[in-house]
């Protein structure tokens, strides 16, 4: 069983037995070390094409990081999968085993106009994961929860290197940025069940622990980029 599903069933257990089930919960980390905050525009601003773009964001378990993409004005689609791995395919089982090379990731569709590229990696820093922390998110561990970003062209990579060069020469945190920036690789969509999970099942034990922070966080430091509802997956808009 994967370490967030062993998460999962004891939050689980413990909710359903009030509070003398607290005892059942393992000593669990913040959902990041590093609070959120409205982090510095980036200095280096993205030339984007007109038209609809494509951007690869790994920041752990994907359905936060979709929750808060879903949550973007500009944003058409965010799907949860899997990048940068070296086998051919990928899902959740083999995935969970930490031997693709894979990580959780999410695919992000933007219209530049509305939101470029440097604004994308703005709020992905501020608000969907703690980037100095080392294959590790919150209670999830393994290169597969790795934080990273997969430009997609080499006006992306520039942008993606000139951000965080920024943050570090800032001390934007107490630790360097650990954020990797790998090469494009193929994106696999993952499962069905996990498309939209945390607009679905906003009271489940780990989205209420861990990722309902990072949208309350959106909507506190970024209301001018919050959208009133979610852009689904299964559901996109009219």
């Amino acid at each position: 069983m994967a370490h967030r599903d062993r998460i999962r069933t004891l939050l689980g257990a413990a909710l359903g037995l009030g509070l003398a089930g607290a005892v059942l919960l393992p000593r669990l980390p913040a959902f990041a070390e590093e609070a959120p905050r409205r982090l510095p525009e980036a200095a280096t601003r993205s030339a984007e094409p007109p038209g609809p773009r494509v951007a690869v964001f790994a920041g752990g378990c994907f359905w936060g990081v979709q929750g808060v993409f879903q949550h973007l004005r500009g944003v058409s689609n965010a799907v949860s999968g899997y990048a940068g791995g070296t086998r051919a395919e990928a899902d959740y089982r083999t995935v969970s085993g930490g031997g693709t090379g894979h990580a959780e990731a999410v695919s992000v569709t933007y219209d530049p106009a509305a939101i470029r590229y440097d604004e994308l990696l703005r709020i992905f820093f501020s608000v969907a994961l703690d980037p100095t922390q080392v294959d590790r998110q919150g209670p999830d561990t393994g290169h597969q929860y790795r934080s990273a970003l997969f430009p997609q062209d080499a006006e992306q990579a520039r942008v993606a290197k000139a951000y965080i060069a920024q943050l570090d020469a800032a001390k934007a945190y107490a630790r360097p940025v650990a954020t990797r920036i790998e090469p494009a690789a193929a994106f696999y969509p993952a499962e069905g069940y996990h498309q939209d999970f945390m607009a679905l099942h906003p009271g489940h034990p780990y989205i209420a622990a861990y990722d309902a922070p990072k949208l309350e966080a959106l909507r506190s430091l970024f209301p001018e980029r919050t959208a009133a509802q979610p852009v689904l997956v299964n559901r996109p808009p009219a």
